[in-house]
């Protein structure tokens, strides 16, 4: 028997491998299939089962990929309708893999098809409980993300997962092994813990949700209270989950096409065409392509692609570090940005030999900004409220990244300081201020966790009402 997590640390995301006597099940799969396929083969084993706990809103699942090329089932819980052929389980069908059996849980509230799917041993002991978006380590999935499609609010999606982790999951067994969809750094919770698997005895203690003085109502109001919105790239991959997409081996070979300075520069004359940079930050601020957009591979890549690009459809040419092409492509396709046209041959080294114009972002170290006079000094944060609340530099106007494409006019007309908690997200930030027209700014060095503790320059937030 083999219980394994692949864990993507830019989407904190879990799938799941298990293994029993030749057979597999795969849970939540992402796009790409190999990592399954290769675990099989290694394992002498078929993939029998493909599960899905929900249609994911944050990432494009490889459910059907993975599907033709093992010829293995795909199954949802019940209220699942997508346009494909696939089995909709019911609430407590077993299915069987090698010794053990996966029983399957509908545990509606994140989204209504939301389904759990609990592990047993041949002597029916209950081993581990695959939870997706019901269940966290340490929270819940947000119930805002499927109520268009289930014509009902977050209210009532609220409702329905307290009353599914009451009667469905709370009576399971404490010391099985409690395996989410997601970790911390993921947009389908709140506050999701930095581990990755817990036992459900510890939940029953630690997780909010299980509170026995916790009532339904106070339960509903804790979860949706200080949900922000969701990115704009959720409702299309939901779709595509759906409905289906391109091959992946298709996706990445369209978009690993090398290409010559004049055709990359012919590109460039396309306003429909985006230039997207994924070098570091700190390459990025010292020269870069002008107009080009900067997300760096070395951040939560993906999340912050679907974040901030409005168009999933956008055409893209890429400029990353030597040797990445692949890679940014493959993690492109993730959250289904499947329109890149190919990458400068030679990257920004390229560009420089050819002497072709380059832009850059000013940037300041963090001894700099000690010596200023803040009280005059115009700061923006781009971090996320929760980051501003914990602690901020005084006067810091909060305009959290995620909503720059709908805040850009909100950004100061004169001279500011511009930073984050490490300098990825601000320089993010930089990047697409500078498409918009704004030039006059200076990235902090390191940003907010650069500047020592308990500086004067620093304050905590104290909300008025004490929450």
């Amino acid at each position: 028997m083999k219980i394994e997590q692949i864990y993507t640390k830019c989407l904190a995301q879990g799938a799941y491998y298990i293994e029993s006597e030749g057979e597999v099940a795969v849970i939540d799969p992402l796009r790409e299939t190999f990592p399954y396929i290769d675990r099989a083969k290694k394992d002498g084993a078929e993939i029998k089962y493909i599960f899905e706990t929900h249609f994911h809103a944050d990432f494009v699942s490889g459910h059907l990929d993975l599907s033709k090329g093992t010829g293995a089932q795909i199954v949802f819980g019940p209220e699942a309708k997508p346009t494909f052929t696939f089995h909709s389980a019911t609430d407590g069908e077993v299915f069987n893999i090698g010794a053990l059996t996966i029983t399957v849980i509908h545990t509606p509230g994140h989204t209504m098809e939301s389904t759990c799917y609990l592990l047993k041993d041949s002597d029916d002991k209950q081993l581990a409980l695959f939870t997706g978006d019901t269940l966290f380590i340490g929270d819940v999935g947000r119930p805002d993300l499927a109520q268009k499609s289930a014509d009902m609010s977050k209210e009532d999606l609220a409702g329905m997962l307290f009353e599914s982790l009451r009667t469905k999951v709370l009576p399971l067994d404490d010391d099985l092994i409690v395996y989410p969809g997601h970790g911390a750094g993921s947009a389908c919770g709140k506050n999701m813990s930095k581990e990755t698997f817990s036992t459900l005895g510890e939940q029953k203690k630690n997780n909010y949700a299980f509170d026995s003085k916790l009532s339904k109502i106070d339960f509903v109001n804790q979860l949706i209270d200080g949900l922000l919105p969701p990115p704009g790239y959720f409702g299309l991959n939901v779709a595509l989950n759906k409905s289906g997409y391109d091959n992946i081996d298709e996706v990445i070979n369209r978009g690993l096409t090398p290409l010559k300075l004049q055709s990359f520069n012919t590109h460039l004359e396309d306003k429909d065409v985006l230039v997207l940079d994924t070098r570091t930050a700190s390459d990025f601020a010292k020269g870069h392509i002008p107009g080009s957009l900067f997300i760096g591979l070395e951040g939560q890549f993906a999340p912050w692609v679907g974040a901030v690009i409005p168009n999933i459809k956008q055409k893209l040419v890429l400029i990353t570090p030597m040797g990445k092409e692949e890679e940014t492509v493959r993690r492109l396709s993730r959250v289904g940005f499947d329109q890149v046209i190919g990458y400068l041959n030679g990257g920004f080294q390229e560009w420089l030999e050819n002497n072709e114009r380059i832009e850059s972002v000013n940037r300041i170290h963090v001894n700099d900004l000690l010596e200023l006079d803040i009280s005059s000094t115009r700061i923006v944060d781009v971090r996320k409220p929760g980051e501003y609340e914990a602690s901020h530099i005084n006067d810091a106007i909060l305009l959290p990244l995620d909503f720059i494409n709908d805040n850009i006019n909100a950004y100061p007309d004169t001279p500011f300081l511009l930073h984050c908690a490490g300098g990825y997200r601000s320089m993010i930030a930089a990047s697409i201020l500078k498409r918009n027209g704004v030039n006059d700014i200076k990235d902090v060095i390191g940003g907010f966790n650069a500047i020592p503790e308990n500086s004067e320059i620093t304050s905590t937030f104290i909300c008025p009402n004490g929450g």
